[in-house]
């Protein structure tokens, strides 16, 4: 199989035991023996005792148990996706012809084909269990089913539009991509139950269709295209981040949130006024209930207002202590999805042999040595030496390999002969003949010019933290027994590169939402032109990020880049209910009600909406619990949860705040800058004042 899988398309070569051979220095020069005599049982069992003696096999080409063996395929560089799929269909093939027991793989080629199928299959089933999910809710709400269609429709019209923009775009899916169905379906859901309801309100006052319709547009329009804004600026503060994956998904749902507000709004100006309210809704008790619930909640503010503040401050430290808790001790298992091959081939490979981490070693020759010269070759011997004794480190390979190979040999090629030889001398003559024959493996351990060499070794995936503690005291093993007038070195490589990006999440999980907050907190000023309204605005938005936070560091969740997700998500999706509840607030304001009569108006006519739309929320990202990817699991139990809190904060202690920093006036003054009137809005146009 190994000699066959040489031929495979884009394998460049192939080795395995089989194929191993040591290399024997006779009287007539140098020769080779096989490590394995195939053809002769004889040699068996003396051929397993040194095999599995040897270091350079064991965790690398056969188990420590003998149990497996592995065929290694090197590959051209940066194979597409494409060359995956065409090799790994070759090696099936391949592979169907041999009756092995069991066969396991890993590498980047199979993970890049298998990965692609889920995540096409994550998106078709993630997309059908939201839609008949919002199905269900909108059918349970609004009893009609053209109020479904009509918003069933536009989702999914915003949806095939989003898709077609990202492909002439030529932007990639990667595994979060499953997430963008139930976003279309949140922010489709979220402007089309504001709309709705709203329109609805307007023809029971008696408006015609045209009419309802012009007034809804105009009155809650310019908020909902504010909500699109802040959602997009809550995903486009995912640039923040080091990861191009999440990067990635945060300019993808910008623009899925931009264009479901572009294609929603269009959808439902053509569409609601075709239709009379009782078409669109059937007033049953459980509509009932969420206006005598709205009534509830107004009297509950006004009379517990003390307590619903002391409650809110001890909640946030809570959220505090919470997140004290979080930690980044990651693995690579929880990343993998739930019941796939790859990840039972990707254990089966930590368990046999020698991890998937990988563990890089700079050396720096110092004192114009070089990299392979003998006395900076025995300091790296110790380096390696100490690595050997963390139990998670299995195998490491360098320069000093090819050396202890040749020392090897001219020592009958005992196990305990495998190390650099005893003088400088000897070093020195097989150094020579090194040279006269060459090896791939010292061309990617030494420079060309031989001024730096690596140490490459891997590790099992034994935790982030852990391996930092690890590393720590190699570091700390160097600097006390290591000359640094010979060689230094420096941990590196794509392993410390994500742990690096690990703790720059960690430190800096709320840092990259501030330009966002700022900039939301800029556009509400310019919009309220009140101080005041952004102080309330910035409150109820900010308190759910503690409590995702906080719900992470409690569930012991390993903070990482996908689960870095939630804070843009809840943030920018979170903005959009307060937006509409201080629009609305603001509007009444501007028609001369009092402070407790615009809140009571409010909370009947937005609260209404709000909640309706985050029990549609609730239960899309709950959908999430379906998908066989962790990291979306989590999302979307986290989003769920901490969506919850954040419609809490715009009911319940929105309220509050504006009672204590809003007063009525015994004359209404100008506001600068606003347009003024009981028929007109500060910022959302004329209305008439049937509609006060």
């Amino acid at each position: 199989m190994t000699l066959q899988a040489r031929d495979l398309p884009h394998v460049t070569s192939a080795v395995s035991l089989t194929t191993m051979q040591y290399p024997l220095r006779t009287p007539f020069g140098i020769t080779a023996v096989p490590v394995i005599h195939r053809n002769d049982s004889t040699y068996y069992a003396t051929d397993r005792a040194k095999v599995l003696q040897d270091r350079r096999f064991v965790h690398n080409l056969i188990s420590e148990d003998a149990t497996a063996l592995t065929v290694v395929l090197k590959t051209v560089n940066q194979s597409t996706y494409d060359q995956s799929v065409e090799l790994m269909g070759a090696l099936d093939s391949l592979l169907a012809q041999y009756r092995f027991a069991s066969v396991h793989t890993l590498g980047r080629q199979y993970f890049q084909r298998d990965m692609v199928a889920m995540q096409k299959r994550e998106v078709l089933v993630s997309t059908s269990i939201a839609a008949l999910l919002v199905i269900a809710v909108l059918f349970f709400i609004f009893r009609r089913w053209a109020t479904v269609f009509i918003a069933m429709s536009g989702i999914g019209l915003a949806l095939l539009f989003f898709l077609a923009v990202l492909s002439l775009m030529g932007r990639e899916l990667n595994a979060l991509a499953a997430l963008y169905p139930i976003l279309m379906c949140i922010v489709g859901v979220a402007d089309t139950i504001h709309i709705t309801t709203k329109y609805m309100d307007e023809l029971e006052k008696g408006r015609p269709p045209g009419a309802a319709i012009r007034v809804t547009l105009r009155e809650i329009g310019l908020a909902t295209f504010i909500t699109c804004i802040t959602t997009a600026i809550g995903f486009l503060s995912l640039l923040t981040n080091r990861t191009g994956p999440i990067q990635d998904f945060g300019v993808n749902a910008a623009i899925g949130v931009v264009t479901a507000f572009v294609v929603i709004y269009g959808w439902l100006w053509i569409w609601l006024p075709r239709f009379e309210r009782g078409r669109l809704i059937k007033v049953t008790p459980e509509y009932a209930f969420w206006g005598r619930f709205m009534d509830w909640t107004y009297l509950f503010t006004r009379a517990e207002g003390r307590k619903i503040a002391w409650v809110s401050a001890g909640l946030l430290g809570i959220c505090l202590v919470g997140i004290s808790q979080i930690h980044t001790n990651y693995r690579i298992k929880h990343n993998l999805p739930r019941g796939e091959a790859i990840t039972k081939d990707f254990l089966f490979f930590e368990e046999k042999f020698s991890g998937f981490r990988p563990v890089e070693i700079a050396v720096f020759p110092q004192g114009g040595r070089l990299a392979d010269d003998f006395a900076v070759l025995q300091e790296m011997d110790k380096v390696e030496a100490q690595m050997r004794t963390y139990p998670p480190i299995r195998t490491q390979s360098s320069i000093n390999d090819l050396y202890r190979s040749l020392n090897a040999m001219h020592n009958g090629n005992r196990p305990e002969a495998y190390r650099l030889p005893d003088n400088e001398a000897d070093f020195e003559r097989y150094k020579r003949l090194a040279e006269r024959a060459p090896t791939a493996a010292a061309e990617v351990l030494l420079s060309k010019n031989r001024d730096k060499a690596r140490i490459a070794a891997r590790m099992q995936d034994v935790g982030r933290d852990t391996v930092l503690l690890v590393q720590n005291s190699l570091e700390n093993w160097i600097r006390g027994n290591t000359d640094s007038t010979v060689a230094r070195f420096k941990i590196t490589g794509t392993g410390v590169v994500l742990d690096k990006n690990s703790m720059y999440i960690r430190d800096n999980m709320l840092q990259g939402l501030i330009p966002s907050v700022l900039v939301v907190a800029l556009l509400m000023a310019l919009l309220f032109k009140d101080a005041r309204m952004v102080l309330i605005f910035a409150v109820p938005n900010v308190f759910p990020l503690f409590f995702a936070g906080a719900l992470i560091g409690y569930l012991g969740i390993p903070l990482e880049a996908g689960i870095a997700t939630v804070f843009s998500i809840v943030f920018g999706i979170a903005t959009d209910d307060t937006i509409h509840f201080l629009s609305t607030f603001k509007l009444c304001r501007s028609r001369g009600l009092s402070v407790e009569q615009s809140l009571q108006t409010t909370l009947a006519e937005t609260g209404k909406a709000m909640c309706l739309g985050s029990v549609i929320l609730f239960f899309s990202f709950l959908v999430m619990l379906f998908s066989v990817h962790p990291p979306s699991v989590t999302v979307g139990l986290l989003v769920s949860v901490t969506l919850a809190g954040a419609l809490f904060c715009d009911l319940l202690l929105a309220p509050v705040l504006i009672r204590w920093l809003i007063r009525d006036k015994s004359v209404e003054q100008p506001v600068p800058g606003s347009m003024v009137g009981p028929e007109q809005g500060p910022f959302l146009g004329s209305v008439t004042s049937a509609s006060a």
